[in-house]
């Protein structure tokens, strides 16, 4: 179907042209959402009637978009969800879950708006697109986290997707120490060399009392 864009629509044309789409994006969102009108003679007279109207609404909407840019371009969500040892999310994190994110933080998005075309199912800092507008788009950071104390972990550079960053391990002090297992033979932690000198000992101590009862 071919149809006159009312607005800039990204990735497919600028307000005014006529692009070919297909039946159902037209019918089911362009049509509908007002974005677009069919492309006929009638329409295409209508649209020069209102094209004045139209780009003083459209820069009404990116003046809007701009503003709530300003408060929203680069701020930090933290979203808490069950996940397994290796950050593996028992659910996931959809775009309607970032709608309902941002709206709890006082700014009204809708579903469509949101670049997201995967879910996110592991735990981590997550960038998100958020289109305000066609010619206004801004990044969101998502912080998703099994707790609240995580999150803030997270959001100083620690990586919690591992069983050893959960529990506390030093990931510095384990690769130091393998490293000086692996260059000096004789390294071992202390209960080990400990009880190697004590069995040395008692195999000296019963070398001696075997002699003693020979003499």
């Amino acid at each position: 179907m071919q149809v006159i864009l009312l607005e800039r629509v990204a990735r497919l044309g600028q307000m005014g042209e006529t692009v070919k789409v297909r039946d159902g994006y037209a019918r089911n969102f362009l049509l509908p959402q007002g974005k677009a009108l069919r492309a006929n003679e009638a329409n295409k007279q209508r649209f020069e009637a209102q094209r004045a109207d139209l780009e003083a609404r459209n820069n009404e909407r990116k003046s809007q978009a701009e503003t709530v840019a300003q408060d929203l371009d680069g701020k930090s969500f933290v979203v808490v969800r069950s996940a397994g040892e290796t950050g593996q999310l028992y659910g996931s994190v959809a775009a309607r879950d970032v709608v309902t994110v941002l709206g709890e933080g006082g700014f009204s998005i809708g579903r469509s708006q949101v670049d997201l075309n995967a879910p996110i199912k592991t735990i981590g800092l997550h960038q998100i697109s958020i289109a305000l507008h066609p010619d206004v788009v801004v990044t969101v950071e998502f912080n998703v986290a099994r707790s609240a104390d995580e999150a803030e972990r997270q959001a100083k550079g620690e990586d919690l997707s591992s069983a050893d960053a959960i529990y506390g391990v030093d990931e510095d002090e384990a690769a130091a120490a393998a490293e000086a297992a692996a260059h000096d033979p004789d390294f071992d932690d202390e209960g080990e060399e400990g009880a190697a000198g004590e069995s040395d000992a008692t195999g000296d101590e019963a070398g001696s009392e075997g002699e003693d009862e020979q003499a």
